[in-house]
């Protein structure tokens, strides 16, 4: 941008701002949802729960085949962006 350009579109300063700080703020939450990290800890800390005793079988068996499809929904969106 040129001076001249940057003197007359001075007064759009503060949305170009508020864009940029709207855009890193998509950018975290993206980030952090697709993620694979916490569905792993989770997986670990249900595996932790049943060898304790405080889940049965059955809500082991459910619970784990939701994290593990969340997991490879992850895994596969994750490899997508690199291709």
């Amino acid at each position: 941008m040129g001076l001249i350009t940057q003197i007359l579109t001075f007064p759009l300063a503060p949305m170009r701002g508020t864009a940029w700080v709207l855009d890193q703020v998509l950018l975290t939450a993206e980030r952090e949802y697709y993620d694979p990290e916490p569905v792993r800890r989770e997986l670990v800390a249900l595996e932790r729960e049943l060898l304790a005793g405080r889940v049965g079988e059955e809500e082991f068996d459910r619970r784990e085949d939701e994290l593990l499809d969340r997991l490879q929904w992850l895994e596969s969106y994750q490899r997508n962006l690199r291709s």
